[in-house]
């Protein structure tokens, strides 16, 4: 191979590293694991073959589209910020349109693809959480109100709905409440990154609640969050005939984890704190779906 070749395959590799980075895969891997939770939910056991890779590859195309087209948006904002400068757009790497067109086209492909291995309301389901992600939250929301991740928040609580309705063609009450507990654990997940990072969305001029009221009133506001979300993740397994002792057990354990974590945040309202309980609170939503996964086949 010679010196040239070495060189182009080195800058084909490198753009292609920075089209991936534009789908945000950390946050697309959790979104994913909720939309398969979704499809074990809806089968009451375990789903077929089919429907597991048409969410897994549809809701991953979807995802990165969203994240795409939010990088594209957000450039300006991603620039101020220290924990998001490097990203492809905001450095450059990638244009503004070029990333437009490549998020259009990974949603368009999602809905295809889910369309035609499931069903369209999966597909439809797919499409309005970006349209939720990139119009609500990233373009209405997030620069203009302290409540941006709540309402937000419904985004991220879309991908079981979109798993349970590709297993089963509709959606029940046991979906919405996958959905509603996905969305009332985004608030104390994302605030508690927020106070992590305060500083860099003051100088963004990003009104998230720790900029605007402070971090102990945010703190309070995430241990109100925290009990309700701990209410319904337990009232879940109670009305859910797909759950049984298993969920109960495990649900049970760990809200009350997240519990002691919003309080010792309560109690010392600082930046390690709001790490521990930003941390704990991905582990939090893992181990949950793991939890219906696992008895939505035992029970």
């Amino acid at each position: 191979m010679t010196t040239n070749e070495t060189v182009e395959r080195g800058s084909a590799m490198t753009l292609m590293g920075d089209f991936i980075a534009l789908t945000k895969p950390r946050v697309m891997s959790l979104l994913l694991v909720s939309a398969i939770a979704g499809a074990f939910l809806g089968t009451g056991s375990t789903p077929t073959l089919e429907v597991v890779i048409a969410v897994l590859i549809g809701g991953a195309l979807a995802s990165g589209g969203a994240a795409s087209l939010n990088m594209a948006y957000e450039k300006d904002l991603d620039r101020r910020m220290g924990r998001t400068k490097n990203r492809p757009v905001a450095e450059g790497r990638i244009s503004a349109f070029a990333a437009i067109v490549f998020g259009v086209s990974l949603n368009v492909v999602s809905f295809v693809i889910l369309a035609l291995m499931t069903n369209v309301l999966a597909a439809s389901l797919a499409i309005a959480g970006t349209i939720l992600y990139f119009g609500l939250y990233t373009v209405l929301l997030k620069r203009t109100t302290t409540q941006n991740i709540v309402l937000g928040g419904a985004a991220g609580a879309v991908p079981p709905l979109v798993g349970y309705a590709a297993a089963t063609g509709t959606i029940d009450l046991a979906a919405w409440y996958l959905f509603i507990i996905v969305f009332f654990w985004t608030p104390p997940h994302f605030w508690a990154l927020a106070i992590m990072i305060k500083d860099d969305y003051a100088r963004a001029n990003i009104p998230m609640l720790p900029v605007v009221r402070g971090v102990e009133h945010t703190t309070i506001q995430i241990m109100l969050y925290t009990v309700i979300l701990s209410v319904l993740t337990i009232i879940f397994g109670v009305v859910s005939e797909s759950l049984g002792l298993i969920y109960m057990v495990g649900a049970l354990a760990l809200c009350l984890a997240f519990f002691w974590y919003a309080y010792k945040l309560t109690k010392y309202p600082d930046r390690p704190a709001a790490s521990r309980l930003y941390k704990y609170s991905l582990l939090f939503l893992a181990l949950f779906f793991v939890l219906v996964m696992v008895d939505s086949v035992v029970a």
